[in-house]
């Protein structure tokens, strides 16, 4: 054996235990030390082993760290045909989380238990991959296709309880797992029982034409992915060839899901996600202030869903408004969300009844003295946010974090309304605050270090996926929009259409194209936002289309209209003639000639700009790395998933090659709107 794997006998059951903390990964120390186990046990005079893992799960799946390197024999295949093919039977026992190749594994012993709070899963699929072990070919053996295919191509994970119904588990046990295993174990050597072969199973065949359907409704939900399709592949080889056979096609669809661009970029979307909560010059041990009470300024749209995320993981909420009015409203709109949300199973009503329980209304700041962290979501109104924070320095208890959550304002102008800046904090979420995981934290020049590891650390408590930022104007996120949308306006003057421009970038993978975004926004944020840069700055920008439909009174999908018309009922956007020709003539004033533009320019005019002022903002420390703006992009503003984030995406495209394209487009179009950037600092 090895550390990584014990091997221990106690009269008739043998017991193998994976210890490899913190998740019992998959590496070469444990696939090796499973394998010696096995031959241990047979070579023992125990009749039957348990299979388990030390710790708080049976094993999260593969090692992380041997990503992208040459496999390293025994590979996980090999390892779980040599637990199928032992000649006595195994038990692997369940607990905490058994995915991936953890599940597999699993799949590869003769029996299964498992305790009431496990759940099992083959996730693969998130990271553009698919089960490479066997998963693809005993998962439908045991589940079904349909069940197995589910499993699979929703990478989601599903409890215990669940896994038995379908055939996965063969039995959930209560109380000590390792007491109720061997309770399982003497069962089954009672009844006589010897090892059960997953891969002798026969599979039922579902009805002509099920994979067809299958393929067509999972390519209209996931939009281009291209493992998917492959697992639906898998399991057809599974139903129609024999075991070894469906293996085969297995590897190579696996193989061929390893080498792609896809997969490069969700892998790396996983490093990514995790390297973005570390701050590079803050230990990892420096000591959280205690967030208990959390207060809210403004009982809006944006601090109503704010309160939402701290009522729904425990912590106490003050709601504050200045008018009673507007609290009413406020508390109003927070119970309906609820009720909507327990109506479609996302709460019981006992989480609903806590989480009301745990908000309490006020209009008066004197309610928020005992805060640990306030929060303001007002206006975005730099004068109205100082007067805000000037009240709160006045009233909040010493060491009480003060956040403000605005998405483009200077944080530093804020702090310094204080008498205590190294307490200031920004905290922009994203809307619907209740619902969008990003959360940009903004450190400012004075942020206490102590302050910024307690934020990131909320900000994972309470279900979101923090990033940090310096101060600039829109931040990461905001800041490098502005290109995107400048660019889409653009070519619609040049002669595109809303519908045009939004359908090759949704089908280029984007959640939304950017004008059907600015609708849904609304046109007059954005009008709004440029007015008072304009202001601050004592600039004049040019108009947008986007300008004259605001003044138009087209405000996006509230108001009806925007650079779509809008079905009143469903929302559904409608293209609109009359606006095209109203923007069409706009580009013709201005002496701008009108033309077909094609797909690739489209999609470089719209993404190139996010990577240019990407990396400006990495030169100037914004940001801390590449696949920070990565996550930015992913969890707050659509960006698709499998391309990795616009940083990692320019790179899979090549540096020189894109640095060609922006010059290219700065050429036509002048340094203003293409400034110069050193595209080297994305890696």
């Amino acid at each position: 054996m090895s550390d990584a794997v014990t091997f221990s006998v106690t009269g008739d059951i043998a017991h193998i235990q994976i210890a490899n903390p913190p998740v019992n990964a998959l590496g070469h120390a444990v696939r090796d030390g499973l394998v010696k186990a096995v031959e241990a046990f047979e070579a023992s005079d125990a009749k039957i082993a348990i299979v388990h893992g030390d710790g708080r799960c049976f094993s999260a799946g593969a090692d992380i760290k041997e990503f992208g390197k040459p496999p390293v024999s025994p590979w996980l295949p090999e390892v779980v045909d040599r637990l199928e093919s032992c000649s006595k039977p195994l038990v692997a026992a369940l607990h905490g989380t058994t995915l991936g190749g953890g599940f597999e594994v699993a799949l590869g012993c003769h029996y299964r238990c498992a305790v009431p709070e496990g759940v099992v899963g083959l996730p693969e699929v998130k990271l553009g991959l698919l089960p490479g072990a066997g998963g693809t070919q005993r998962s439908p053996r045991l589940a079904g296709v349909q069940a197995a295919l589910d499993l699979m191509v929703s990478g989601k994970p599903i409890p215990a309880g669940k896994a038995a119904k379908v055939g996965l588990v063969d039995r959930v046990v209560d109380g000590d797992l390792l007491e109720a295993a061997e309770a399982y174990a003497r069962e089954l050597l009672e009844s006589g029982a010897g090892p059960r072969r997953v891969s002798d199973m026969s599979i039922d065949a579902p009805e002509a034409g099920f994979f067809d359907e299958y393929s067509k409704a999972v390519a209209k939900k996931t939009r281009g992915l291209e493992a998917p399709q492959r697992i639906i592949e898998c399991v057809k080889a599974a139903v129609n060839k024999p075991f070894a056979d469906g293996m085969e096609v297995e590897r190579s669809q696996f193989m061929e899901c390893m080498a792609s661009d896809q997969s490069a970029a969700l892998r790396h979307v996983f490093a990514a996600q995790r390297e973005a909560a570390k701050i590079a010059d803050i230990p990892a041990d420096t000591a959280h202030r205690s967030i208990k009470h959390v207060g809210i300024v403004g009982a809006g749209t944006m601090g109503g869903g704010i309160a939402m995320c701290f009522a729904n993981t425990g912590f106490k909420v003050t709601l504050i408004d200045m008018n009673t009015e507007g609290l009413d409203r406020g508390l109003g709109i927070i119970r309906k969300n609820y009720e909507i949300s327990a109506k479609k199973g996302r709460f019981t009503e006992e989480q609903v009844a806590s989480a009301l329980g745990a908000i309490n209304g006020s209009t008066q700041y004197a309610d928020l003295a005992d805060c640990d962290m306030v929060i303001e979501a007002v206006f975005e109104d730099l004068d109205l946010k100082k007067k805000v924070f000037g009240e709160l320095d006045n009233i909040c208890k010493s060491g009480a974090i003060l956040a403000t959550n605005t998405s483009y304002q200077d944080v530093n102008a804020i702090a310094a309304a204080t008498s205590r800046p190294g307490d200031v904090v920004g905290t922009h979420f994203f809307s619907p605050a209740n619902v969008m995981k990003l959360l940009e934290v903004v450190r400012a020049d004075k942020t206490a270090d102590d302050v910024i590891a307690t934020v990131m650390a909320v900000g994972k408590k309470i279900g979101k996926v923090p990033v940090l930022s310096g101060v600039c104007y829109g931040f990461i996120g905001n800041r490098m929009l502005t290109g995107y949308f400048r660019e889409a306006q653009k070519m619609l003057m040049e002669g595109a259409t809303p519908e045009k421009i939004d359908s090759v970038m949704e089908n280029w993978g984007m959640a939304m194209g950017p004008l059907a975004v600015c609708d849904l926004a609304g046109l007059d944020v954005g009008y709004r936002a440029r007015q008072s840069r304009d202001k601050e700055l004592g600039i004049t920008s040019p108009k947008m289309p986007g300008d004259e439909l605001v003044e138009a009174g087209r405000l996006g999908q509230k108001s009806g209209a925007g650079f779509y018309s809008y079905d009143p009922e469903t929302r559904r956007r409608i293209p609109d003639a009359e606006v095209v020709e109203k923007i069409h003539a706009m580009g013709k004033e201005r002496g701008i000639e009108q033309r077909d533009i094609e797909d690739q320019e489209i999609i470089e005019r719209c993404i190139y700009p996010l990577v240019n002022e990407g990396a400006r903002i990495l030169a100037e420390g914004i940001a801390q790395r590449p696949g920070d703006i990565d996550i930015v992009y992913l969890y707050g503003y659509g960006f698709p998933a499998h391309r990795g984030g616009p940083m990692f995406y320019a790179k899979q495209q090549g540096i020189d090659e894109v640095a060609a394209a922006i010059g290219k487009y700065r050429n036509r179009f002048g340094e203003d709107e293409w400034p110069q950037a050193d595209l080297a600092v994305i890696g």
